[in-house]
């Protein structure tokens, strides 16, 4: 498996088709190739993992600036179906944090559907990304099956490259906190499920989800844990201060 910055408009029409094959976008849903070329041109990046001469995954980011301190928003990390679960997320994921290091960027930002208990695991457990930010229908109407119609509620995960969170996460050794002062927020391990066969259920569930979280948060609260159970995922969050 290798990865590599994207080199040529070939190489950024290749990361249009995998969008196409990732998360089956109608054509208005596209990242344009020009886009790509914008993001490189502009602070960011785009690059492409490869398994030999096949490309099976892509990474996508735009430079930003926020109380003059630069970061990178990392809009789009894609690993075609037949290459997910096998370490090609981390794997961009990590090249993204090398390489935001390598220029003196010490934070990448990304948005993620908080329903999603995989990608919450991977993020939150194996990242060490907090969350403390929770924005209702960020997208707008979305045409990918994979959204199935609901709102594009999204958590806003920070990557705090150097923090001492980030380091034990990649190393194997988060812990979700527990005891006093620590708030849980559980939803079912079906989720997905139920967002097909009871869409009803599952609109209430996220919209529980994003009244807790968005009081908790004016409170202080961030994300800073993830725990898998058998019937569920849950969040955990605590008092945060930077």
């Amino acid at each position: 498996m290798t990865i590599r910055s994207c080199e040529s408009h070939e190489d950024r029409a290749v990361c249009v088709e995998l969008q196409r094959r990732i998360w089956n976008f109608d054509d208005i849903d596209l990242v344009s190739a020009a886009i790509f070329v914008v993001a490189q041109h502009s602070g960011g990046h785009a690059y492409l993992a490869f398994h030999g001469e096949n490309a099976v995954g892509f990474a996508l980011a735009f430079s930003g600036d926020r109380d003059r301190r630069r970061y990178l928003h990392s809009h789009m990390v894609g690993v075609v179906p037949e290459y997910q679960d096998q370490g090609v997320g981390r794997l961009l994921k990590l090249h993204q944090r090398q390489e935001a290091l390598r220029a003196g960027i010490p934070l990448i930002e990304w948005t993620y559907d908080p329903l999603e208990l995989r990608n919450a695991h991977f993020n939150i457990a194996r990242l060490g990304a907090i969350v403390r930010h929770y924005i209702p229908d960020f997208y707008g109407e979305s045409t990918s099956p994979l959204h199935g119609n609901f709102p594009t509620d999204r958590f806003v995960a920070e990557w705090q490259l150097e923090s001492g969170r980030v380091e034990a996460a990649l190393a194997g050794k988060s812990e979700p906190k527990a005891g006093a002062g620590v708030e849980e927020i559980s939803i079912p391990s079906g989720i997905r499920e139920l967002k097909k066969d009871d869409a009803g259920r599952a609109r209430e569930i996220q919209a529980e989800l994003r009244s807790r979280c968005t009081d908790l948060f004016a409170r202080g609260y961030a994300v800073t844990g993830f725990r898998r159970e058998p019937e569920r995922g849950v969040y955990v969050l605590e008092r945060y201060e930077d």
